[in-house]
């Protein structure tokens, strides 16, 4: 009994201590394996740093836009978006032009009020204008008309509507002149969202078809060529909006320069035919 008991006990000694030997063995095993795995760690880990590095130095090109559209597009979206751009550019023009028309009218009728009417006689007053603006030229045919009126064919109508005639021709004139081109700025308005709307459908148009013919509907290729054709929209409208903006402000101009052309004009007609001014005569009155 004595002997088996100390057969067992021999026998889990045994199996402690392989246990332990076994314990011990894996422990070195797993460190020498965590040293390899730390020591090759930071190799791994420097391409993947150099790689994050070149990735944020790469420049990725936008595959659709502007540039797409013209590249990929026909000669009729070619076209359109030329008509758009040539929209745009008469319709500045015409804003840039027509402003500087109205400031020289505007500074002209200002001086005319301060220089004219101290003039001796409607003659002297005249020199006093520049040549050539339009405060000048309603003095002008309204001088010729009351010189020039015996001694013609328009010697049978009276002085005093021949006068009237001459000064209001003049106005109209100069009405003409300031409102010549603003029929540019309505259409470009009222027509420039329509030809990008028509962009817009021929390149939607054609975008589909090249997808039935490629077989492909996945969004990629659906959402690219189809913004491509929505840009055409965007373009008519921002033509037209400064075209509509320009044509109302510039006819509010209009209506402020025409209405002191138009108290000149009268005060000058007054003189001519009575030697006083519109207001110097309510004023005796």
């Amino acid at each position: 009994m004595s002997s088996f008991s100390f057969f067992l006990r021999s026998l889990s000694l045994g199996l402690v201590l392989a246990g332990v030997s076994l314990v011990a063995t894996a422990q070195d095993e797993t460190s020498t394996a965590l040293e390899e795995a730390f020591a090759l760690e930071p190799l791994e880990a420097a391409p993947t740093a150099v790689s994050g590095n070149a990735e944020k130095t790469t420049v990725i090109e936008n595959p659709y836009g502007l540039k797409a559209l013209w590249e990929t597009g026909d000669y009729v979206s070619k076209g359109t978006l030329a008509v758009l751009v040539i929209m745009s550019a008469a319709t500045w023009y015409v804003m840039v032009v027509k402003l500087i028309e109205q400031t020289k009218l505007l500074r002209d009728s200002k001086k005319a009020e301060n220089s004219f009417w101290t003039a001796g006689s409607v003659r002297e007053g005249l020199g006093t204008l520049k040549q050539g603006g339009a405060m000048w030229y309603i003095v002008e045919r309204g001088v010729s008309a009351d010189e020039h009126h015996e001694g013609t064919m328009v010697e049978q109508i009276d002085r005093s509507t021949w006068i009237t005639m001459s000064v209001n021709r003049a106005v109209e004139a100069i009405n003409s002149n300031l409102t010549s081109g603003l029929a540019v700025l309505a259409t470009v308005g009222s027509t420039a969202p329509f030809v990008g709307l028509f962009g817009t459908v021929w390149g939607i148009y054609h975008a589909l078809t090249a997808i039935g013919i490629s077989g492909q509907a996945s969004i990629d290729k659906v959402a690219g060529p189809v913004g491509e054709a929505l840009i055409m929209t965007a373009i008519g409208l921002a033509v037209a909006v400064p075209a509509v903006l320009g044509y109302n402000w510039l006819i509010r101009r209009n209506k402020a320069a025409m209405e002191s052309v138009r108290a000149f004009a009268a005060d000058l007609h007054s003189v001519l035919l009575s030697g006083t001014r519109v207001g110097d005569e309510k004023k005796s009155n």
